[in-house]
């Protein structure tokens, strides 16, 4: 199989679908890698070490989709990229569709079968795609957040860790899943006093167990919710539904009566967002202020530190690209009904039941 790696071209966005290591092991299963110049240069993966992994490098993006059958990126597709998409053709990427109309109109116009690394499924019932950026984001949320808390940057002034005679910050976050537990673990590394909500009694027991009662946990009850996040410095929102928008979870109304300088992140942003106030941003504007609280939102917040993220990312999809790669899409799916929960969009219709539930659309069963 043909399989293209076009360069990434979000604001800031410097990942890469496949790094040398991924391209070699795909050409040594045979097939043909073809990487657009300069995808992976910016976080050191020059053209020079795709050529020694074995692929060819293509001058431009139109190139790629002109040629491949398989499309391994990192982001969603952006509208100038859904016209060059074509029927038959694979696109392996994170899409995040339900917040999304736009994008998923684009791509079932172009006839595509559009799997969606954040839908992927592993036999334990965890997404196995969304883990790695998940655990990057996690420990992302209390750096940003810790950063954003400084009074230059908009902040109250506030360090989390404390100093002797002065009580460290408070966290509040509010999922326990991935990136909730990742952002627990960095937010207690720092000292700070941390509260976690979940839903989900297993997963606050598991937290309890982990921390050893050094991080206190709060079944989300909606006062729960509302009375940490006014008590905390900051407010980490990390809740995921798969494939479905993320729940408003923290009303306008809470926001505007926070302490001023208090921050909040919303790692849950491309998803929609968990708060009322959330927005998405970039990297080149990565925060605003509603009401006195600085909110950071950015949408693809693992890109920050692109290079860890880029081979963390490809150590989870490799073994499903080469599944694709090497059966074909349909027969991989047939054969992995975890990959099957990918597959987003084809030939026209949505084919993935809380993609379609969250934009009211019909969803459409896999070819069979």
């Amino acid at each position: 199989m043909r399989i293209g790696v076009p360069k990434e071209v979000k604001v800031h966005e410097y990942r890469v679908g496949l790094v040398p290591g991924s391209v070699r092991e795909l050409t040594l299963h045979g097939h043909e890698v073809v990487v657009e110049t300069n995808a992976g240069a910016a976080i050191g993966f020059p053209d020079e070490a795709y050529i020694a992994a074995g692929a060819r490098i293509a001058p431009d993006a139109a190139t790629i989709f002109a040629e491949a059958e398989l499309i391994v990126k990192v982001k969603e597709p952006q509208p100038h990229e859904w016209a060059r998409l074509k029927p038959g053709q694979v696109l392996f990427t994170y899409l995040h569709l339900a917040p999304d109309p736009a994008q998923t109109k684009g791509l079932m116009a172009s006839g595509c079968t559009a799997i969606a690394y954040e839908t992927v499924t592993d036999p334990q019932g965890g997404l196995p795609l969304l883990a790695p950026m998940s655990e990057v984001a996690g420990r992302m949320a209390v750096q940003v957040g810790a950063r954003c808390l400084e009074k230059e940057a908009g902040g109250a002034g506030i360090l989390l860790s404390g100093v002797p005679g002065v009580p460290s910050g408070r966290v509040a976050i509010i999922g326990g899943g991935m990136v909730g537990s990742n952002a627990a673990r960095i937010a207690a590394g720092m000292r700070a006093h941390v509260t976690v909500l979940d839903s989900n009694p297993r997963v606050l027991h598991a937290l309890d167990v982990e921390f050893n009662g050094m991080v206190d946990t709060l079944f989300a009850t909606r006062d729960a919710v509302e009375g940490t996040v006014l008590e905390a410095d900051l407010v980490i929102g990390a809740v995921l539904v798969p494939g479905a928008a993320a729940p408003r979870l923290v009303s306008r109304q809470t926001v505007a009566r926070m302490r001023p300088g208090s921050v909040m992140v919303d790692v849950a942003i491309d998803q929609g967002g968990c708060f009322e106030t959330s927005r998405p941003t970039t990297h080149a504007e990565p925060t605003y202020v509603v009401d006195g609280v600085v909110h950071y939102c950015v949408t693809n917040m693992p890109g920050a530190v692109a290079r860890t993220s880029a081979v963390a990312l490809n150590n989870a999809t490799l073994p499903f690209t080469l599944q694709i790669a090497d059966k074909g899409w349909q027969r991989a799916a047939a054969d992995n009904p975890h990959l099957a929960a990918g597959v987003n969009v084809h030939a026209g219709a949505v084919t993935h039941p809380a993609v379609a539930g969250a934009l009211g659309l019909p969803v459409a069963s896999l070819p069979g």
